[in-house]
């Protein structure tokens, strides 16, 4: 249901959501309905009385199925594990919609490429939501330090607690693809998101096992700088946290805190609606998505080595 987005006098963009879980329930369903430029309109979700619940919080339609969700909006935010985001998107993207999508855009080359060349092939819009990137004062901080020059190395930790080894998990703890993939997968976007923009593509990379599903990521970028990141689900509770510092020839920068996670999925949503009126793509869209799969799979396959 492809349109051009807020032209006078038309009406708002249809935006429906596909997922069910605490992500879901949490930050992509109230940043929705709270979005004042679109309307929010309806829920698909694997399991229906979930489905049912969240729309009923929200008084909103329920979708039983996907491809009539894809038929009466404009666009889809996904809120899904990877792999099954990734067909139901290049599904959405055929019927014409704009495309919200979640981190990893997919755990395969080959479905993260899939997703990024039907949003390409069919003309529709499309944004990741990297919270680091949509979330403030950080979005504005990353854009300050792309402006910088002369950078000599990075260091970069998200340190997660959703399985930690002494304490209750998190309420994403029932997440079978975030126990199966780790900290690498499921944050390693985040690094990325910030590290690729300010320094340059990544050009190398080595990656390194630790204690429980730690993995650090040594890279060297197009600007000659080197980064690391370091990434978990399973750190202790006193020893989980995030950060990432860049160091130059301008001087030591330190990424600020962040918070109102529903506040930046609304600017995540701003930037798909801004793309899909104006035809310029996004820089945080499908291609970004894709080539972040591809760097995190070849450090899986160093991995295994």
């Amino acid at each position: 249901m492809s349109s051009d987005l807020n032209p006078i006098g038309e009406p708002r963009p249809r935006v429906g959501l596909l997922g069910t879980g605490p992500w879901a329930h949490r930050t992509h369903a109230p940043a929705l309905a709270a979005h004042p430029g679109s309307d929010f309109a309806g829920v698909w979700g694997r399991r229906p009385e979930a489905a049912a619940e969240l729309a009923r919080a929200h008084d909103v339609k329920v979708y039983e199925d996907p491809d009539q969700l894809f038929a009466e909006c404009d666009a889809v935010a996904f809120a899904l594990p990877p792999d099954v985001q990734a067909p139901l998107a290049v599904r959405a993207a055929a019927a014409g919609c704009h495309l919200l999508l979640d981190k990893p855009v997919a755990t395969t080359v080959e479905e993260a490429r899939a997703v990024a060349d039907a949003a390409a092939r069919h003309g529709v819009a499309s944004v990741v939501f990297l919270t680091l990137r949509f979330a403030e004062p950080t979005a504005g901080w990353v854009e300050e330090q792309v402006g910088r020059s002369g950078w000599f190395t990075a260091a970069a930790h998200w340190l997660g607690a959703v399985f930690p080894p002494d304490g209750t998990p998190s309420a994403y703890a029932d997440s079978p693809w975030r126990k199966a993939k780790g900290g690498l997968w499921d944050v390693g976007p985040h690094a990325l998101s910030v590290l690729i923009p300010v320094l340059g593509e990544v050009t190398e990379i080595s990656a390194t096992r630790g204690p429980s599903d730690v993995v650090q990521l040594a890279l060297r970028h197009t600007s000659g700088a080197a980064s690391t990141a370091v990434l978990s689900l399973g750190a202790p509770r006193a020893a989980a946290g995030v950060g990432l510092q860049l160091r130059g020839a301008e001087g030591v920068y330190e990424l600020p805190g962040w918070s109102d996670v529903p506040g930046a999925y609304g600017r995540a949503l701003d930037a798909l609606l801004t793309a899909a009126r104006t035809g310029v793509p996004d820089p945080r869209g499908a291609e970004f998505g894709a080539r972040l799969t591809e760097i995190l799979a070849e450090a899986e396959v160093q991995l295994r080595e």
